[in-house]
């Protein structure tokens, strides 16, 4: 009976082998499929320009997979760098900013919140919450780090360092810098 068992289990792998017989593979975590398709990673992500269009908004808004905040400004789409830090700063003085979460993202936007002359543009209401996240699945919180020489920072509170994606989207007359998290990887 051994030898009938040992016999067939050769017939079958080199049928296996030669491809007379599907095997079957198990999958493992790292073939698995991504969540929702989400392939973006959590390394910085940077672009070059710098705009004279200034900010002139922040919002937020859930979906299935991620929570996205958006960076409203006058005319085209600025560069920008986007990355985790251990700690969020205030433009210019450096100062650290407390933002709730496990991981922190700083948002730098290379465009003022103000005009030439120095009127602002965009002054959140309270710069602890520039917009209300609660219920989010992924964002804790979002803190205004300032607007500096031509730059402009925000800070993200988010659940844990997770996956996120950047992209500008313009119109002519405004443009958007729209930020998404995963939920998880």
């Amino acid at each position: 009976m051994n030898i009938t068992r040992t016999a067939i289990t050769r017939s079958l792998l080199v049928a296996a082998l030669a491809g007379a017989v599907p095997v079957a593979t198990a999958t493992t975590s790292a073939q698995a499929a991504p969540y929702c398709g989400i392939t973006w990673g959590s390394l910085a992500k940077t672009k070059a320009p710098l705009q004279a269009g200034p900010v002139t908004g922040v919002r937020s808004g859930r979906h299935a997979c991620f929570d996205r905040l958006v960076i409203d400004l006058k005319g085209t789409a600025p560069g920008y760098t986007v990355r985790y830090v251990s700690q969020v700063t205030a433009d210019g003085s450096g100062a650290v900013i407390p933002t709730r979460g496990g991981a922190k993202l700083q948002l730098t936007v290379n465009a003022p919140a103000y005009t030439p002359t120095g009127s602002a543009t965009f002054t959140p209401r309270n710069r602890s919450e520039v917009v209300n996240v609660a219920g989010y699945s992924t964002f804790r919180q979002v803190v205004w780090a300032g607007t500096f020489e031509g730059y402009t920072s925000v800070g993200v509170g988010v659940r844990a360092r997770l996956p996120f994606r950047v992209f500008t989207l313009n119109d002519g007359a405004t443009s958007r810098v729209v930020i998404d998290v995963a939920h998880r990887w």
